[in-house]
């Protein structure tokens, strides 16, 4: 390797840190030829003399029909671990890779888990180095499964490395290390090179090759052997289509029968050795043996791995398909169609390659493939085909709606890539009503665009009417409850807010049914407050139905009824846990954000920290911005400043979040705590009263009630409570259209922090009294505040008890600036303010927290890890670190470690 030391010695550090268990992933990725492969191979040479086992696959465009076809490949030397795992990983691997009989493929994150159990079982015997090269063209399926495993690697001595042809790793990176973007050499590698590989070029030609390569490896490498009697206009082509005229034109030296049995295999590059000589023989109309295979390794263009025949470069393979004749490249589709009668999903592959123009009988068997696809619960199979099906009919608006179809289902296999190409190729202008309310949806999900979010949302409506008049009313429910969400995540206008509700009446829907309550409490909390609280008393909704508990508990969330909220969306996540559905997972852990209300904050730190990453997992880039918003929040009420300001920089970096009010006024809130709690009240005021001016980009209509305590504290504190009372003068009625449990906080605790001193005794007195009980932080923070104001009434024995009632409640929680500042208020007050006792959480990070909770209510390792999506290994090594923490040595002793640090959560 010539010029590559940086990269190298990057990867050589990853392979030295998986040897001490400390596993990692990245993604080289760049142009084509630019050595990705050449790197991998020499880290492959590398892990081999420092004892590592090697798994490789590679992605081919064939196979991207087949579900789990690369993972198959990785995990064949493996396969025999795969009958020593337990009964739920052996079964989902044996179904994703056909060996049992299912009516459904089995959940991609459900064999992720399994494929973490049998490379950690692996690791343990042996350092493992996975390599998957070409990853753009690897099924959807297998390479969800990779990043899942990727993503988990960090306690195993497991390195992933994958290699791309992509300019940008944003679609196909692990998400674990800086990815690495391979460059061209610079000049004087790539000189360095070329004399290398060809020592005794002519000068002229030695200069040309430099200019015409451009730093390009495997250009330098290559063009020497073709730079005679090649053809002058090669000069003018890409520098890919160069390389790939100066490989295929290797084959002219080549017999008949090598040649085609070099595109049999350009064609079917996964095809078994004998398989390839039988379409050569069909093509060639004779016997075609063994002898052609070994003229294409003599010609150096194939080498042979195991059994297995391969291209000594994916451009090779291309080339060689690419320069052959569309004639040629026809046949050798159909002979391949014709002997691979025993494996449907290929032989129709080939078939549908082997068609030019129009074919409908074609077509509609693509789609009956399709269909049964999906009826198999097998989306990423049926994506390609229904692709391929759209070519094939001659009817525009047909065409149409079968990308839509194909988007849809590539939406739900979370393909970004592909639902962003099938998107790109529907035609508005063919759709009907139904059809495009599909197309919205789709694209709503797979690429959220925050610009003109007014615009955008009565778009939205109004395709949804279009839908329900047309009769898909359950696609245009749907879509006015994405139209609803969006009315909150970019508060929305009046106008838009009550079209939304408008021509949710026109449907005259069912008043309890929980999408309705759950539109209404997005779009016009203050005008159906009061019948959506009502009406949510009175809902006993399905337990087992996940999509109704998060309705409902969404709905609540954003009108403030944080009890219910938690309520509710702890009963989804079980459910979406129990099924492996990480990305409604991750939208359920948002109920971590009313968590930090009800004094949960031990909770809402662990389910903000799991939300973080399963929505960085599965691109749910709005879930995203609310748990990290939260982990800030709680980072910042726990004393945790760096932190704190570091979730606060994340969010403000992310590219939605300008467009995002919802997140905007969170991160006000973490900064307006950061300055308040270091001692700058009159910043702090500023930062919060943001939050309550319509006119700027931190305003929420509905979320900055939340930030009213916030704002009393600061007032007081900065002497701006006259401010502060013209601030919140809409309180009052709103809180009475509204009457949710933020509303009513809101309203109790201004009423009695900005009260004058000749009513405050009664405002405290009430405001305690109207404080729903599960809002803990704020009974507390109104002690304080009620002891610091009869300190300045000179009355510091009354002000003790208020006081060391704030002081055990903030020390409970762990909201330690709140604690000290109790602290500093009883001894002022002639008391001492008490041994601080640490709080479990501040021993345990969030993810520790859950296992040491989980083990010390009796899960096993693997109940446990099966729980939390990672290995049972990591469990263990985690409980490894959380023993001495908590000053014990063994699993039995944990629930009494925990007792003994903290007091239950308060109940919901």
């Amino acid at each position: 390797m010539i010029g590559r030391d940086e990269e190298l010695r990057t990867l050589r550090d990853l392979l030295a840190d998986a040897a001490a268990g400390h596993g990692s992933a990245v993604l080289v990725h760049g142009s084509a030829g630019v050595g990705k492969s050449a790197l991998l191979r020499t880290l492959a040479t590398d892990a081999t003399d420092s004892g590592f086992r090697i798994l490789r696959t590679s992605g081919v465009e064939t196979e991207q029909w087949l579900p789990f076809a690369a993972l198959q490949l990785l995990l064949q030397p493996a396969a025999r671990g795969i009958k020593n795992l337990p009964t739920p990983h052996r079964l989902a691997l044996n179904a994703a890779f056909g060996a049992t009989e299912t009516e459904t493929e089995p959940q991609v994150f459900r064999v992720g888990l399994a494929v973490l159990e049998l490379l950690a079982d692996a690791a343990a015997r042996q350092p493992l180095l996975i390599l998957a090269d070409d990853v753009q063209w690897i099924d959807s399926s297998s390479r969800d499964v990779l990043r899942f495993v990727a993503r988990r690697t960090r306690d195993h001595a497991i390195l992933v490395v994958g290699a791309a042809r992509v300019p940008s790793a944003a679609s196909y990176s692990p998400g674990m290390n800086p990815d690495m973007h391979l460059q061209p050499l610079d000049h004087t590698a790539a000189a360095a090179l070329l004399d290398a590989c060809a020592p005794d070029l002519p000068p002229p030609v030695r200069g040309l090759i430099l200019d015409r390569a451009a730093g390009n490896p495997l250009a330098l490498v290559e063009l020497p052997k073709a730079v005679h009697g090649a053809p002058a206009h090669l000069d003018d082509l890409p520098l890919t289509q160069r390389l790939e005229a100066a490989f295929a034109a290797r084959t002219d030296s080549v017999s008949g029968q090598c040649r085609t049995f070099l595109l049999a295999l350009a064609t079917e590059p996964t095809a078994p050795l004998g398989r390839l000589l039988d379409v050569a023989g069909r093509l060639c109309d004779a016997t075609v043996s063994a002898a052609a295979l070994q003229e294409a390794v003599d010609a150096d263009l194939v080498v042979l791995a195991g059994r297995s025949v391969e291209f000594r470069h994916p451009l090779m393979r291309s080339a060689i398909y690419t320069r052959a004749t569309v004639t040629d490249r026809l046949a050798t589709h159909r002979a391949l169609a014709a002997v691979l009668e025993d494996s449907p999903d290929r032989q129709l592959v080939h078939l549908a390659a082997s068609t030019l123009g129009p074919d409908e009988e074609l077509a509609a068997r693509l789609e009956r493939f399709a269909d049964g696809a999906q009826a198999q619960g097998r989306p990423a199979a049926a994506v390609p085909a229904l692709r391929q099906a759209a070519e094939l009919v001659h009817d525009a608006r047909r065409r149409t709606g079968i990308l839509v179809r194909a988007a849809e289902l590539a939406s739900e296999v979370n393909d970004r890539v592909n639902t962003q190409l099938l998107l790109g190729r529907a035609d508005m202008g063919e759709l009907g009503p139904p059809e495009r309310a599909r197309l919205m949806l789709v694209s709503d999900r797979s690429a959220f665009e925050p610009d003109e979010p007014h615009r955008r949302i009565l778009e939205m409506v109004t395709t949804a009417a279009g839908a329900f008049d047309a009769g898909s009313a359950g696609v245009a429910e749907d879509l006015l409850w994405r139209a609803a969400a969006r009315c909150f995540f970019q508060d929305g206008d009046a106008e838009v807010r009550a079209r939304a509700t408008a021509e949710l009446d026109r449907w005259h829907p069912g008043p309890d049914a929980p999408h309705v309550l759950t539109v209404r409490a997005y779009t016009e909390p203050y005008r159906y407050g009061t019948d959506v609280l009502a009406r949510l008393d009175g809902v006993e909704p399905d337990r087992q139905d996940g999509r109704t508990m998060h309705f409902l508990g969404s709905g609540a969330m954003v009108v403030g009824e944080c009890a219910r909220a938690t309520r509710h969306l702890t009963v989804a996540a079980a459910a979406w846990r129990a099924q492996g559905r990480l990305g409604l997972l991750a939208r359920s852990l948002a109920g971590s954000w009313p968590r930090v209300y009800l004094g949960q904050l031990d909770r809402a730190r662990e389910e903000a920290g799991e939300g973080v990453e399963l929505a960085e997992e599965t691109g749910e880039s709005i879930v995203w911005l609310g748990v990290k918003a939260t982990s800030g929040l709680v980072a910042v009420l726990r004393g945790e400043t760096e932190e704190a300001e570091r979730a606060v920089r994340d969010l403000r970096t992310h590219h939605l979040f300008p467009g995002m009010p919802f997140a905007a006024v969170m991160a006000t809130q973490v900064d307006g705590l950061l300055a308040l709690f270091d001692g700058r009240p009159a910043e702090a005021y500023e930062m919060f009263a943001r939050a309550f001016d319509p006119g700027d980009p931190h305003h929420h209509s509905v979320s900055c009630w939340l930030l009213a305590p916030d704002l009393a504290d600061a007032a007081v504190a900065a002497g701006t409570v006259d401010r502060a009372r013209e601030l919140l003068s809409d309180l009052p009625e709103l809180a009475e259209r509204l009457p949710s449990e933020m509303m009513v906080v809101a309203r109790a605790y201004t009423d009695a922090v900005l009260a004058p001193d000749e009513t405050a005794e009664k405002a405290y007195a009430g405001a305690l009294d109207a404080l729903p009980a599960a809002w803990t932080p704020a009974r507390a923070r109104l002690h304080l505040h009620h002891g610091r104001w009869l300190r300045r009434q000179r009355r510091n024995v009354d002000a003790r008890t208020p006081l060391r009632l704030a002081r055990e409640e903030f020390d409970r929680i762990g909201a330690q600036p709140w604690a000290e500042m109790a602290r500093e208020q009883l001894r002022a007050a002639g008391e001492a303010g008490g041994r601080r006792h640490t709080n479990t959480s501040e021993r345990l990070s969030a993810q520790e927290m859950q296992i040491a909770v989980l083990a010390s209510q009796g899960l096993s390792n693997r109940e446990i890890g099966q729980r939390l999506f990672i290995s049972h290994r990591t469990v263990g090594a985690h409980l490894y670190r959380i023993y001495p923490r908590l000053g014990i040595t063994s699993r039995g002793k944990l629930a009494a470690a925990l007792a003994a640090l903290r007091e239950d959560q308060p109940a919901v």
